[in-house]
């Protein structure tokens, strides 16, 4: 097996060094899209949810998957009154079949002023692309 690990230049880049996206492709052309925890500024938890899914959306169309191929998400919150806000950006950035999930409350996340931060993985059916490629 081939596991290609990548922060795809196109998309927003992460805040330490670390790969954003594991791509584990699978004996019949698609692949597994594992994408690491991704967090967002913003004063609330609207705002930050926005920058989480803006984010995730641009990572996965790298590798030709979209929002609607989410078979996981995990979700870490710093305080779970801020549940119904999120889940309110989530309805409207995953309208589909809901995909399974798992909602912690967490102490604190990498950033002091992160509320929200949210890890995903995809299935996807496109080939390698250029996210595949090292940044230059």
């Amino acid at each position: 097996m081939h596991v290609t690990l990548a922060n795809p230049v196109d998309a927003p880049q992460p805040l330490g060094p670390y790969s954003q996206v594991a791509r584990v492709p699978l004996a019949d052309g698609h692949a597994l899209l594992y994408v690491s925890g991704q967090i967002a500024e913003g004063d609330g938890i609207a705002e930050q949810s926005r920058g989480v899914f803006e984010a995730l959306a641009a990572l996965l169309a790298a590798y030709g998957a979209t929002l609607g191929d989410i078979i996981n998400i995990r979700t870490f919150l710093t305080d779970m009154d801020d549940l119904p806000g999120y889940a309110a950006v989530r309805r409207s950035y995953l309208t589909g079949t809901p995909p399974t999930s798992t909602t912690v409350e967490v102490a604190r996340l990498f950033r002091p002023e992160a509320r929200i931060e949210v890890e995903v993985v995809a299935a996807s059916s496109g080939s390698r692309t250029e996210a595949d490629r090292e940044p230059p």
